[in-house]
């Protein structure tokens, strides 16, 4: 028997000891888990699509300071949940930890606002592309980009995402190892660009530093942690590598340094990519101005033609990273409808015989996400002064549904320790040891400063979206939740000290 076989024999028992049977496809290897996070992440994704929001609030020193200051918080919020996932290697991920650390309200919870996180993130990520893409096919074209035009390129993308990922997670998964490379070798090309062929010289490296300066009527520091969104949105969705644990060969081991090494690696390649395109920039002024400010910037700095060509690599990145991300939320569907925690879960649960994908809860995906910006597109058309622009509207409102999510557990975790219901005992085989406690503090703190902060004016109708959900969980607390959720089989009878005696016993 091969060393493959005889990990996917364990990986089999080891999900069978949570409730699960094997119906996911396992076969992504450590790279892969990593590449999903990574291309979720999307340095050119994130970065780039806020990058006028950013250098708005909180000028260039905002790529200086903001970026690393975010980076190692998140390494932190990162660092716990990767532990999390060793321990307890289910596609449910958050909510299974929820509920495993306390009881299934927890996970039912948690679950729900994951999804709300979930939603946006898909949204946010598709939008971008077409906010790049529609520009620049209508400059092919002759005609003229507008809301509806974009809207409608949005559509397309969700389409492409759609259909992808029903066909099959074999090839999700080769587009999503080629788009680890793409994202690496896009960044040096654009960064090597700008080094070499910038029009003018460079800023000096003390402008990436520079603070005081903000284009919004906000205070300096005031404006400068609203512009914290452009590296927290960034830093989001790499719980995919937990989301896909159950099709990823020894994944107690792969998926927690997916999760982590995804985030470190997106810290250091991100920052020297602002680096350089922060010091070309010609008219900050202007360039935050602008209709979109990395394509003023680049095509300032590049010239025209050469200018488009890097803007199209650039758009082709930010389609892998939708693309993952659809992966992501279905798995997160498909084992919460597993669970039966959400209505017409049995669609939802369904796995395609032929493609073997949960391919009901992929097209649901696709339709959510649609919802969410579309009901955004009818809002701009009844009030079209408003002044929220809606990718910091969608942004926003996957920060907070994403990293609610992630405290939730982070917090049980701590409470679980302190009662003496999980120990050390209860780790997999990636742990953050003696200093696992203080770093799941310091995370917890960071989760609930960034998402006060993403809520508050001038983003408040994430605030105001985020509230309505809510409201409708708290209707579907009362109405669905005590008649029909029985709880995650990870958790109904299976406490951690449950879960590792079985543990021995097959060993």
């Amino acid at each position: 028997m091969s060393v493959s076989s005889n990990h996917q024999d364990k990986d089999k028992s080891d999900l069978n000891k949570f409730g699960y049977a094997q119906e996911l496809l396992r076969s992504m290897g450590g790279f892969s888990n990593f590449a999903i996070s990574f291309s979720i992440i999307s340095i050119l994704t994130g970065a780039v699509s806020l990058y006028g929001h950013g250098l708005t609030y909180g000028g260039s020193g905002m790529m200086g300071f903001g970026w690393p200051i975010v980076a190692f918080f998140v390494m932190c919020v990162a660092a716990v949940m990767a532990e999390l996932a060793s321990a307890i290697p289910t596609a449910g991920a958050l909510y299974h930890w929820a509920a495993i650390l306390k009881n299934k309200r927890w996970g039912w919870y948690t679950a729900w606002i994951n999804l709300i996180g979930q939603i946006g993130i898909v949204a946010g990520i598709d939008y971008s592309v077409a906010l790049f893409a529609d520009p620049l096919i209508a400059s092919v074209f002759g005609y003229e980009s507008s809301n509806t035009t974009v809207l409608v390129c949005f559509s397309v993308i969700l389409l492409t995402h759609g259909i992808l990922n029903h066909i099959g997670i074999r090839i999700v998964a080769k587009l999503n190892d080629f788009s680890a490379w793409y994202h690496i070798a896009v960044v040096a090309v654009l960064v090597l660009s700008l080094a070499f062929f910038t029009k003018g010289s460079l800023n000096p490296v003390s402008y990436l530093f520079k603070v005081g300066e903000t284009f919004s009527d906000k205070p300096y520091m005031f404006a400068f942690l609203i512009g914290l969104l452009q590296a927290q949105w960034t830093f989001t969705g790499y719980d995919a590598s937990a989301h896909t644990i159950e099709e990823t060969i020894n994944p107690r081991v792969r998926a927690p340094w997916g999760i982590f090494t995804s985030v470190a690696y997106s810290f250091v390649i991100g920052f020297i990519m602002l680096a350089f395109v922060t010091l070309s920039i010609k008219d900050a002024s202007a360039a935050a101005g602008s209709s979109n400010a990395f394509i003023y910037v680049i095509s300032e700095a590049l010239g025209g033609t050469f200018g488009s060509v890097i803007l199209w690599l650039v758009t082709a990145a930010m389609w892998f990273c939708g693309l993952a991300s659809i992966t992501s939320f279905s798995r997160m569907m498909y084992a919460f409808s597993r669970d039966k925690g959400m209505p017409l879960s049995s669609q939802w649960a369904q796995i395609s015989k032929k493609y073997r994908t949960p391919a009901k809860a992929i097209w649901l995906a696709i339709i959510l996400s649609f919802l969410l910006a579309f009901i955004d597109y009818l809002i701009k058309m009844v009030n079209p002064d408003a002044t929220y622009t809606t990718i910091a509207f969608l942004t926003a409102v996957s920060v907070v549904g994403l990293y609610v999510a992630y405290g939730v557990p982070i917090y049980l975790k701590l409470r679980a320790k302190a009662e003496g219901r999980f120990q050390d005992k209860h780790l997999g085989p990636w742990n953050l040891g003696k200093y696992s406690n203080a770093i799941s503090i310091v995370a917890l703190l960071w989760i609930i400063f960034i998402c006060v902060i993403m809520v508050i004016p001038p983003n408040q109708m994430a605030g105001y979206a985020v509230a309505g959900m809510l409201i409708l969980l708290v209707i579907m607390d009362l109405s669905y939740y005590n008649k029909h959720f029985p709880g995650p089989q990870a958790a109904l009878n299976k406490s951690m000290e449950e879960i590792l005696r079985r543990e021995k016993e097959l060993e």
